[in-house]
């Protein structure tokens, strides 16, 4: 894909998901960190026209009901919230030991790969990036 075409599909899967999430808070935010990422991490050759197109269809469901789309996006949404966040219980004045810190690197993992068989079985792109920042 060519350079232009990479920022439309991204203003175009932003400004979707924006809809599709009705703005809320703290999801535009957490949409708008791993989509970015996603940009920035990803190669041109991730995001093929027809994935983008599908995507973009998928959150047009999501934002018209209430249904599937809008639950799994939710519910995406609200999982990256918490990862970013490092989980519910954050302790700040604990210093965490190299297990803490490996189970908070590797808990999301499988949360991952469901993603990463959900684009594939239909052949979308939402963001499967692993955020290794452990705080």
């Amino acid at each position: 894909m060519a350079n232009d075409a990479i920022i439309h599909a991204y203003r175009h899967l932003y400004r979707h998901s924006l809809r599709a999430v009705q703005f809320s808070k703290p999801a535009r935010y957490t949409l708008r960190d791993r989509l970015r990422l996603a940009f920035r991490r990803g190669s041109a050759a991730d995001f093929e026209p027809k994935r983008i197109e599908n995507t973009l269809e998928f959150l047009q469901y999501a934002t018209r009901e209430s249904g599937l789309e809008h639950k799994i996006v939710k519910n995406l949404l609200f999982v990256w919230w918490l990862q970013e966040k490092g989980g519910r219980a954050k302790t700040r004045y604990k210093i965490p030991v190299r297990e803490e810190v490996e189970m908070k690197i590797t808990a999301y993992d499988t949360f991952n790969h469901n993603i990463r068989m959900l684009n594939e079985s239909m052949g979308m792109c939402i963001p499967s990036v692993t955020v290794r920042d452990p705080n």
